[in-house]
């Protein structure tokens, strides 16, 4: 492979591998990190990638998932923690490097299922359609579709609560009318 074929593959699929890190960690570090270490591992596989097995995309989402698991399992507290999170990777904790999500989004995706929030980083950070997620993931397409739709519907009842309580806050403060003190 030539090296502006691999940079023409970079240049197309950075922000989907970054989005997925982006939706699924809260450490913007930890996000870019793990996207460059995705495309050293792509670059150093090339050779062995079979176009008519998966598109280009699944499969930098795919190396980019087990790298997500090894990082989790890396910065899991105790083996007992690992064993139990093992098919539902273990929530990351935030710490003050945010990866720029709306606070809102970000309390919405905590709500979730670690396989919800797998799904929708999938979907919307990685812009995998729901056949790409369910070659990816060993699911049913119908499957993935009903994960994602219940998954979406609990994002839309988390934000429109924080819309109401956003509002509601604003409705108890008191009124402070502007005087002119000249």
């Amino acid at each position: 492979m030539k090296h502006n074929e691999f940079v023409a593959i970079y240049d197309e699929h950075v922000w989907r591998v970054y989005g997925f890190f982006a939706y699924r960690l809260r450490s913007r570090q930890d996000a870019e990190d793990l996207t460059q270490q995705t495309f050293e591992r792509a670059l150093r596989a090339w050779g062995r990638y079979d176009e008519r097995r998966a598109a280009v995309a699944t499969w930098l989402l795919a190396i980019a998932r087990n790298l997500l698991i090894d990082h989790l399992r890396a910065s899991a507290p105790s083996q007992q923690a690992l064993a139990e999170s093992e098919p539902e990777i273990a929530a990351a904790t935030p710490d003050q490097h945010s990866i720029g999500l709306d606070p809102d989004l970000e309390r919405a995706l905590a709500e979730l299922s670690q396989r919800e929030r797998e799904l929708i980083a999938l979907r919307f950070g990685g812009d995998l359609t729901g056949p790409e997620i369910a070659e990816l993931t060993g699911l049913t397409l119908a499957n993935v579709q009903q994960i994602l739709s219940r998954a979406l519907r609990r994002m839309r009842a988390s934000l429109d609560g924080s819309e109401l309580q956003r509002k509601s806050h604003l409705r108890n403060q008191p009124f402070t009318p502007i005087t002119d003190t000249s």
